[in-house]
Formats: structure tokens, C-alpha cells, sequence
């Protein structure tokens, strides 16, 4: 707690590593026992808590199933920290086992904005995208989520916002993954009338990784929008 870096602008991710790296079951489930109202956010204690939620990668990794469903509900925790906890612990689990982490995500990206925000930031890391074929599965995913977006009628939901925020770069890291598909996939997108999906797609022309993968095409839909 001392070395975690908080309360401040960003926890000690090194450190967070080497948790898990050393830690068991016991530990993980020890530290995600400090609920909201002991560990508030960017409190030390939420630290520990965060170490948790990315050790259950750790244990997914290895076989442990139940850690799945323990890390869907903790994606609706309201501590965004622990929120990205879950997300790298999928990673985790990707790095171990890409395709049973794209099966579950499937599941995920038909359930509520949290889950889909958890399921679009898991998949959306270059290193698990090396693979074409495995991006766009990914993307397809993300085309799922981003059709759902259309039939929303609460739009200031807090769930809502997190999961626009998210998917404000999700896309990029997929497109540049696998750009003769995710190019048309983006444009397509670009071209809706839904303006949170709008809004959406601008966010991700301004990222560096498309201006390097192509710049003309780039400034092209940024002229559109």
C-alpha cells in the first residue's frame, strides 16, 4: 500500500505485476474482499483490491473457471480502477488463451455496457492482435457492440458514458491490426446518424496509430464528420 502510488494520477502498475507473479487463490480473494466502502477509490487500499482483480487472470489462466464469472460481475464494479483491473486480468487469460477468451467475450458483448466496455477494452491490445484472423474475430465483436449502441434510449447512463469513452479507441487498435477489413468496417460506421456513434469514430481518427497506418485515409473521413 505504501508503494502503490495512491492516492495520485496512477498506480504502480510494475508493482501490481509483481503481485500477481507471486501471489495464490487466497491472496487475490483476500484483497477483492475490500468492497467500495473499505477501498474507496484512489485510496491505497483500492490497490490492493485492483491486485486482486488481475491475479483472477492469473488463475483463469491456469484453469481456474469460476474465475470468469467472478471477474463479469466485478466488471460492474464502480471503481474504475478495478474496472481495468478486469480487463487486464482478460488479457491475462488472452495471452494463455486467445481463443477461449474471444468465446467468452461473445457472451459479454451481448450483455449490459460494462460488460461490453470489459469485453471491448480485453480484446483491444495490440500484442493479443498479431494474428489476422484473431483481429477480425475482434473486430467483429466490436461491430456487434457498436450496433447495439443504436437501440440505447438512456444515453446519460454512467455505464453508457464508460463504455463510449472506451470504444473511443477500441477501434483504432483493431483496424491497424488488420486495416483491409477494419477500414471498411470503420467507415461504415463513420457514415451513421447516430451521433454517439459519431462521436465515437471521431475519437478514434485522432489516435496516432491510424494517422501512421494511413494518413490520407485519415484525413479524408476527418473532413467528412
Amino acid at each position: 500500500m505504501q508503494e502503490s502510488g495512491l492516492p495520485g494520477p496512477r498506480g504502480n502498475l510494475e508493482l501490481a505485476q509483481a503481485v500477481v507473479e507471486e501471489g495464490d487463490a487466497a491472496l487475490f480473494h483476500r484483497y477483492l474482499a475490500l468492497d467500495p466502502a473499505r477501498a474507496p477509490e484512489n485510496s491505497p487500499g483500492v490497490f490492493l483490491a485492483f491486485c486482486g482483480a488481475v491475479g483472477l487472470g492469473k488463475l483463469l489462466a491456469q484453469g481456474d473457471k469460476a474465475a470468469l464469472p467472478k471477474l463479469r460481475t466485478l466488471s460492474h464494479d464502480p471503481r474504475w480502477r478495478i474496472r481495468e483491473g478486469v480487463a487486464m486480468a482478460l488479457q491475462r487469460y488472452g495471452e494463455e488463451n486467445m481463443v477461449a477468451l474471444l468465446q467468452a467475450m461473445q457472451s459479454w458483448a451481448g450483455g449490459d455496457c460494462l460488460e461490453q466496455r470489459a469485453a471491448a477494452a480485453a480484446l483491444c491490445e495490440p500484442r493479443l492482435l498479431a494474428d489476422k484472423d484473431i483481429a477480425r474475430q475482434v473486430l467483429a465483436i466490436l461491430d456487434e457492440i457498436t450496433a447495439s449502441i443504436e437501440l440505447l434510449t438512456d444515453r446519460k447512463d454512467k455505464a453508457f458514458q464508460v463504455l463510449r469513452k472506451s470504444m473511443g479507441y477500441c477501434w483504432s487498435v483493431a483496424v491497424v491490426a488488420t486495416p483491409e477489413v477494419g477500414k471498411p468496417m470503420m467507415e461504415k460506421w463513420m457514415l451513421s446518424q447516430d451521433r454517439d456513434i459519431r462521436w465515437i469514430m471521431r475519437e478514434n481518427l485522432k489516435k496516432a496509430r491510424l494517422e501512421r497506418m494511413d494518413a490520407s485515409w485519415v484525413e479524408y473521413w476527418k473532413s467528412t464528420q
